[in-house]
């Protein structure tokens, strides 16, 4: 990994990790395979840090120019699969 997670320094050290974790966790679904109901569970953190939609559009598309991973499509998919465990 040789890029940065898009970070807010507004947001609390524990925000900070959870945001971490989500996207580690869209990491992993592109390199291995994940949880739905764990992509399900930390997108809902996210949202209670970031309730602007244009916002969250923004951390998306910033983390996706950096890493080359979609969160909108693994989320998309967590919502939509019925496979409790899947991958990209």
């Amino acid at each position: 990994m040789n890029y940065q997670y898009p970070i807010d320094e507004t947001w609390s050290k524990e925000e900070i990790i959870d945001v971490v974790n989500f996207f580690s966790l869209m990491e992993k679904a592109y390199e291995s395979k994940v949880n739905r109901r764990n992509v399900l569970t930390l997108y809902r953190r996210l949202k209670e840090i970031i309730p602007s939609k244009s916002e969250e559009k923004r951390v998306f598309a910033e983390f996706e120019k950096e890493s080359g991973y979609s969160s909108y499509k693994v989320v998309k998919k967590a919502r939509e699969t019925s496979e409790e465990v899947f991958s990209m």
